[in-house]
């Protein structure tokens, strides 16, 4: 049986690096984006929690901050799906029998 984890402790991740990551360096979204090589819009919206971490955005994140991009990517997905979770009941798909 699997664990499930409360939607409430599935966090965004651009949240999480804003707040953990980007604040505490000091650093502005403006001169980040440029260090990056994103347009400033592309990283605010995703800091701002409107919008997904790429695979792209996490390994730039991994070499400029040293913080894994796989950690990174795996809490998007746990965010995704704690979201999905919140209307799982109206997903109405039946158990596929299959033939043995």
């Amino acid at each position: 049986m699997a664990l499930k984890m409360h939607p409430s402790l599935a966090v965004h991740v651009g949240d999480w690096l804003k707040t953990e990551i980007v604040e505490p360096a000091q650093v502005s979204v403006t001169a980040l984006a440029e260090h990056f090589g994103v347009s400033r819009q592309a990283l605010s919206t995703l800091l701002n929690g409107n919008s997904n971490l790429s695979a792209d955005m996490a390994i730039r994140f991994e070499k400029a901050f040293g913080i894994k991009a796989d950690t990174l990517l795996r809490m998007q997905t746990t965010y995704e799906l704690a979201q999905a979770r919140k209307h799982e009941q109206d997903i109405k798909v039946e158990k596929l029998a299959t033939a043995a």
